[in-house]
């Protein structure tokens, strides 16, 4: 997967953070059975403080079926001054080959990281 230039990259295989300043990708991968609209209301249950916006919406990502969730929650505490904002997240449920991606794309609410995070999701490839 593609990220945008002067991002830093934390972990590597299957769980993998890209990030810069409040701006968070996070990568997730596990084995198991595609993602249906019921397991991720499931899921989605399990996300404290979190407020689901819509989805999830069925869609295609580089010729596979996927899901996109949008929801908010708040960022984690800055390390200087302890302050949170308030993050749109666009979450993905890519499936392939018995394994299952996860894939959120957090910003602070009223930042435009369309393009950044459309080049993310867009690149993303399966190994």
């Amino acid at each position: 997967m593609k990220y945008p230039e002067g991002w830093a990259q934390q972990g590597t295989g299957r769980r993998v953070a890209f990030r810069d300043k409040n701006n968070i990708a996070r990568v997730v991968v596990t084995t198991g059975a595609p993602s249906t609209t019921a397991s991720i209301r499931t899921d989605l249950r399990r996300l404290v403080a979190a407020k689901v916006r819509s989805g999830p919406e069925p869609l295609t990502i580089s010729g596979e079926h996927a899901f996109k969730v949008v929801y908010t929650t708040a960022s984690a505490p800055n390390t200087v001054t302890g302050k949170r904002v308030t993050l749109q997240v666009d979450r993905y449920y890519l499936s392939h080959a018995g394994k299952e991606a996860i894939v959120d794309l957090g910003t602070p609410e009223g930042v435009d990281n369309v393009d950044a995070y459309r080049l993310m999701i867009e690149s993303f490839r399966w190994r």
